[in-house]
This record gives structure tokens, C-alpha cells and sequence, in this order.
């Protein structure tokens, strides 16, 4: 399974916020940041920090994505 945070993207649009706002609102790392702009997997705390950060639960933000030949 492959993850996607087209969701969280979309949400940030609409709540007007960019990726150094929530990084700082969230309190995670620029690593972490980095890592979900490249749909990559990152820990649970750091996705509970953004939920909690932005008021979501988790399947507001992540899509799980089942894997093809063409996304491995």
C-alpha cells in the first residue's frame, strides 16, 4: 500500500495555510514535512500531531493508495 496527502494539501488550500505554518502549528520536524511532500511514510505521532493540529481525523488527510506496477 502506498500513501497519498493529496487531502492534507487540499485542506491546507482551503484553510489558507502553507507548509511552514503547519510545520511550526504541528510542531514537527522539516524532515517529516519533507517526507509527506513526497507521499512517504512517516510515523503515526507525526500524523496525530497534524489531526490534532488541524482539528481531522486521519482519513481526512490520507489516502491509502493500493500499489500498481506502475507506483512501486
Amino acid at each position: 500500500m502506498a500513501v497519498s496527502y493529496k487531502k492534507l494539501w487540499k485542506m491546507m488550500i482551503d484553510k489558507n495555510m502553507n507548509k511552514t505554518e503547519l510545520t511550526h502549528l504541528a510542531g514537527i520536524s522539516t524532515n517529516a514535512m519533507a517526507k509527506l511532500g513526497r507521499n512517504e511514510d512517516v510515523r503515526v505521532n507525526i500524523l496525530e500531531k497534524l489531526c490534532t493540529s488541524l482539528d481531522c481525523n486521519l482519513d481526512d488527510i490520507v489516502d491509502f493508495v493500493p500499489e500498481t506496477k506502475d507506483n512501486h
